[in-house]
């Protein structure tokens, strides 16, 4: 999907052919068509109009409650976990245009083709928007050719990615078009107001939307605050602009979404008070800052931004230190080794390179080399504040990368904007000769080096040959056994009641039925996937104790489910390990289940 205007030579292209080259407008139409359309073929291919995470059915049952009237300010998920239901931590911002859509279509087609098109529509809308973002950036930090490798490499980001697929609605997506735009606004190195200001509100956004971007939002207020104590007057009124921003826009964010009774309770994955009262802190004292001392002496300003901080570290210790640590720290230990270290997106490197050493290249290289690239060109003095932000945004995604996966995607995009600047050079470079030569070797070896899915196609190819891809394709339908829409019409067909089974069925449980579910794999239903753990490790006598204490429940087991299968191995004797080995306890009454289901359906004895 790369351009082919852009591999024209700049003399054999017409005026107006280059107009419309330069234009971000027609090009990102002209890159954004041929995605969208891509994305559409995805989609009539889909099995399902939803997408294949968790989060995403999650999402879908968060947005239909809000429409069945579920009040904007309780996220209370009532048919998840324990008695009185799970407070959910997502923000009511990515229900809203989901549930528009919905509202709009619906007198048209229908409530359920309404959610097909509104979870069609919504990934993809937000595919060219981060053409729109990628594509600014590359045409500010490195003109025309730039933004051309930029929305060429995005569109190959898109296309390999599941994050902007029909029905992907959780909020991944958001977030990266966010980071894409605090991006392209930094790089702007007239240092105008209205850039900076749109940074800041995309940072406040970021920061509402979910808590795994704040510590990006964080680096991207450093930037501010560093080009700031470099410039001095020159970037004053971009600074005042962006610390205004930030604390305005999470300031009109919190009052509209957070519940008045919880304006004070400090939590650390969503937003509260605590990310609250420190964008607050630091975007007005950063402002003033900037309004104050700008003309003054570097050493004064310097001074001032110490004291920023010292304020802003004061107000994260008295009102929520808690969350300068891991939130995710005080989860019970048996949910940590059980749930907690299984989650592929949360893992480290070490795991990675232990479980998926294949993979190793497709989740970091690309933005190891981008960030090796960009203090390549800092040590040459080439751009050197272009490509300190760039660094700074790159490297920052790469470590949150190498502590938990999920933060690749990040780096993966960030890595696009210095990469391109880097392919706009090695093109430049190869018109002819010996030097020439070499540089349309390296041209095309920094194009291959680019792109993730290339280090993943080498990586499977290297292990496991051509035949490694069939193979890793079967491995995930076996996976999703107990997902299936025949696995789960039995427990459909019962009467509504408290559903106990594995965490990763709940969330599409919840989406399919009006069951209520123990498990979902959330960390804030850690009480509900608790219990299931613990039933599934006791002996069948204290089983039986703990599924009493449940009322009724219906008992879904999945003996090919990956959590299911490490409780049955680390309780030999428990309960889970005797359903493997088809040894049915008497207090357990069998139901009766489609012939090649791979759940089995138990209910508890009179």
């Amino acid at each position: 999907m790369s351009s082919g205007m852009a591999a024209l030579p700049e003399m054999a292209a017409t005026p107006r052919q280059r107009r419309l080259s330069s234009s971000l407008l027609g090009m990102v139409l002209a890159y954004g068509v041929p995605t969208v359309l891509f994305l559409v073929t995805q989609f009539m291919r889909a099995p399902d109009y939803l997408g294949r995470d968790n989060d995403d059915a999650m999402r879908l049952v968060e947005v239909r409650d809000l429409l069945a009237g579920q009040s904007w300010f309780d996220l209370t998920q009532p048919r998840l976990g324990l008695e009185g239901g799970t407070l959910m931590h997502w923000s009511r911002l990515i229900d809203l245009p989901i549930a528009g859509l919905m509202l709009i279509f619906r007198p048209f087609v229908g409530v359920e083709q309404a959610e097909v098109l509104a979870l069609a529509i919504w990934p993809m809308a937000l595919a060219v928007g981060l053409l729109a973002a990628m594509g600014l950036a590359g045409r500010r930090a490195g003109g025309t050719v730039a933004m051309h490798f930029c929305l060429g490499l995005t569109a190959i980001f898109i296309a390999t990615s599941n994050r902007f697929l029909g029905g992907a609605i959780d909020h991944h997506n958001v977030q990266l078009v966010l980071a894409a735009v605090m991006a392209a606004m930094l790089v702007d190195r007239r240092y105008r107001a209205l850039n900076y200001a749109l940074a800041g509100a995309a940072a406040a956004l970021a920061i509402a939307v979910g808590a795994e971007t704040t510590p990006l939002v964080a680096v991207v207020c450093a930037i501010v605050a560093c080009q700031w104590l470099w410039a001095g007057q020159t970037a004053a009124r971009s600074t005042v602009a962006f610390g205004l921003s930030l604390a305005a826009g999470l300031s009109v964010i919190f009052f509209s979404t957070v519940p008045p009774r919880l304006y004070f309770v400090a939590t650390c994955d969503n937003l509260s008070i605590a990310f609250y009262s420190l964008a607050l802190t630091g975007g007005v004292l950063l402002a003033l800052a900037a309004a104050t001392v700008s003309h003054r002496a570097p050493a004064l300003r310097f001074g001032a931004l110490a004291l920023c901080g010292l304020v802003v570290a004061a107000v994260a210790l008295s009102v929520a230190p808690q969350c300068l640590g891991n939130p995710l720290a005080g989860l019970d230990p048996l949910l940590i080794e059980l749930w907690l270290d299984h989650i592929s997106e949360a893992r480290s490197v070490t795991l990675i390179a232990v479980q998926e050493p294949t993979n190793i290249g497709a989740y970091y290289f690309t933005g190891a080399f981008a960030s090796a690239i960009c203090l390549w060109r800092i040590l040459r003095r080439d751009r050197i504040d272009l490509h300190l932000v760039l660094l700074a945004l790159v490297l920052s995604s790469l470590a949150i990368a190498l502590v938990q996966v999920r933060g690749m995607a990040f780096s993966n995009l960030l890595a696009i904007v210095p990469m391109a600047l880097l392919l706009t050079d090695l093109r430049a470079r190869s018109s002819g000769g010996t030097a020439g030569a070499r540089a349309s070797l390296l041209y095309v070896g920094a194009l291959l080096v680019s792109v993730p899915a290339m280090w993943a196609v080498a990586g499977t190819l290297a292990e496991k040959g051509i035949s490694g891809f069939a193979a890793a394709e079967a491995a995930v339908t076996n996976g999703e056994a107990c997902l299936t829409d025949a696995a789960l019409a039995d427990i459909g067909r019962l009467a509504p009641s408290l559903v106990v089974g594995p965490s990763d069925i709940g969330a599409t449980l919840l989406r399919r039925t009006e069951h209520r579910v123990l498990s979902a794999p959330y960390h804030r239903n850690a009480a509900g996937m608790l219990r299931e753990l613990k039933i599934g490790l006791a002996e069948p006598g204290a089983a039986a104790v703990l599924l009493h204490q449940l009322g009724q429940p219906v008992l879904a087991f999945c003996a090919v489910d990956a959590q299911t299968q490490v409780i049955a191995a680390r309780a030999p004797r428990g309960l889970y390990a005797d359903l493997a080995a088809g040894r049915v306890p008497a207090f357990l009454s069998p139901l009766p289940v489609s012939k090649g289901s791979p759940i089995r359906l138990y209910t508890l004895a009179p």
